[in-house]
């Protein structure tokens, strides 16, 4: 073989190569031609990427099903603004508005499909049910008494959710023990019932070492009286045991000082947790096959139980998934999403669990920095750190962030509540001169500091929880009677503080102390001083 023959053989098998690279290539147009970043979770359209692909996208099916798309109204009347009402009468209109389309908040369904469709029918078809989705949810962004919370916006995502849904028996939601009910999605317990009426939710309260006993026994109690499958349980806890490690966390360790012998408030251990994982997705198989309900071929021809783990991002589920296999098998980070595709893991010859991306529901009941400061958002998206520190600052109480931290907040003046939660301003500042935490303008960090501080709320350092709703203010009078003394000393003389409130004003000292920490917070102070000095010398 000569040397022009091996050339125009190299040649030969470099084109066949690259041909075939090619079409490997085409196989995955329909994502390269829409430019989209494959599982990126998008819950806010701020990016101009976003926007731009949102666009693109709206104008790709408006075209293809431009009959029966229906426009969003606008409301152009602007006489019906609210702003004459009180603080308190836009809470109550807000809770009927949100009671009243509690109905028209859902999860995306997955529309009907059979095996005979190919590709392109059926990503058309779900493309144009989340279209229809958006739109509904768009038209009630329209109605100023509603605030609707970021949520995912990826299709990618949610068809995540469709498979995970479709293939698992039991259909496990880890939620936060510290609000259980925020970290809930009722809706996706009534679509799993949607797909197969025999689907069980189980509730499982992750980082129940968190809570107190007496919290817990009154979560059992809510959760038996509402008909909530549900066990509590603590993927840290569970790893560290099975590691032979003691917890790092000091404010981890097990409650003592209030003991029960109730099965139902036990926070589980790991066999603990599989075998009841096991049991309930056994007896499902159970009554599915007792009912002559017939399986698909896929489930036909499955030996193991399906358990699928679903959930809001940063609530524990790769954490859980760890500790139940024993070993790392999904990656961990404090950073909500980390999971991208879903994955099975077998455990044994009949149990097999399945880890869903974690997702952000819609809703009414939070703000975008309560879902900052609850871990579902990043923190890094935070633009307003002051808004989320607010938040930790309402509910953490005021002793237990001077204890954690072992600084001293500012007092409330004289003529405020003495019961007012601190600051965020307040509580920023003074943690960043107990650290030492200086921007290179010479003011206070208190961006590195809101940071801090909301990574040591979410990690359970700052305590915090919140109890259920029929016994929530009955739980209050308690700690208000448990915590009398505190109040009483916080607030010595409350008869002179309202008089001194209500009677003739501020007095001159306190409007000059005022003015003075305001000019000192804004890095003006010094040069009043010197002129209030210049204008002494004078006389």
């Amino acid at each position: 073989m000569g040397k022009n023959e091996k050339t125009s053989l190299g040649r030969a098998l470099v084109k066949h190569h690259n041909h075939m690279i090619q079409e490997t290539k085409e196989k995955g147009k329909s994502y390269k031609d829409q430019h989209k970043k494959v599982l990126e979770s998008v819950t806010e359209v701020s990016d101009i990427d976003a926007i731009i692909e949102q666009a693109e996208e709206a104008e790709r099916l408006f075209a293809i099903h431009h009959d029966s798309a229906t426009p969003v109204p606008i409301n152009m009347d602007t006489g019906s603004s609210s702003s004459g009402i009180t603080a308190k009468e836009w809470k109550e209109q807000r809770m009927r508005e949100e009671a009243l389309h509690a109905s028209s908040l859902q999860v995306p369904r997955r529309p009907h499909w059979t095996p005979k469709m190919n590709v392109e029918q059926l990503d058309a078809n779900e493309r144009q049910a989340f279209l229809t989705w958006r739109r509904k949810l768009a038209s009630l962004e329209e109605n100023e008494k509603l605030v609707l919370t970021p949520f995912e916006k990826n299709l990618d995502i949610w068809r995540q959710l469709w498979r995970v849904l479709e293939r698992s028996d039991l259909i496990v939601m880890v939620v936060d023990a510290r609000d259980p009910l925020f970290y809930r999605c009722p809706d996706l317990e009534a679509y799993a019932q949607e797909i197969d009426e025999h689907k069980k939710t189980m509730l499982l309260v992750n980082k129940a070492d968190l809570l107190p006993s007496y919290a817990r026994e009154k979560w059992a109690e809510y959760f038996s009286r509402n008909n909530i499958l549900f066990v509590f349980w603590s993927a840290k806890a569970a790893t560290a045991t099975l590691e032979g490690k003691p917890l790092k966390e000091q404010w981890r360790a097990p409650d003592t000082s209030h003991k029960t012998d109730n099965p139902a408030v036990k926070v589980y251990g790991r066999d603990e947790l599989l075998a009841r994982l096991k049991l309930e997705a056994l007896e499902i198989v159970k009554m599915r096959k007792s009912r002559g309900v017939s399986a698909t071929s896929a489930e036909s021809h499955r030996e193991q139980v399906v358990v699928g783990f679903v959930g809001y991002p940063n609530v524990g589920k790769s954490s859980t998934i760890n500790a139940l296999v024993g070993q790392k098998r999904t990656g961990v980070t404090s950073t909500p999403g980390k999971t991208k595709h879903f994955q099975t893991l077998i455990i044994s010859e009949d149990l097999m669990l399945c880890d869903c991306p974690g997702l952000v529901f819609p809703s009414f009941s939070s703000s975008r920095y309560e879902m900052i400061a609850s871990g579902v958002l990043p923190i890094d998206r935070m633009t307003e750190h002051r808004e989320a520190i607010k938040v930790v600052a309402e509910r953490v109480p005021r002793h237990a962030i001077e204890d954690v931290y072992n600084i001293s907040l500012p007092k409330p003046k004289s003529y405020e509540p003495q019961s007012r939660p601190p600051l965020a301003s307040e509580l920023l500042r003074t943690y960043c001169l107990s650290r030492g935490y200086v921007a290179s303008s010479g003011l206070p960090d208190e961006t590195r500091a809101a940071r801090q501080i909301l990574k040591d709320y979410i990690e359970g350092k700052l305590p915090h929880f919140a109890m259920p709703p029929e016994i929530t203010r009955d739980d209050e009078n308690e700690t208000a009677d448990d915590n009398m003394g505190a109040e009483t000393r916080e607030g010595s003389q409350p008869e002179e503080e309202g008089k001194e409130a209500t009677g003739l004003g501020l007095g001159l000292d306190q409007v000059l102390d005022d003015l003075s920490s305001f000019d000192l917070a804004n890095g003006i102070g010094s040069n009043k001083k010197k002129q209030h000095k210049k204008s002494h010398r004078k006389p």
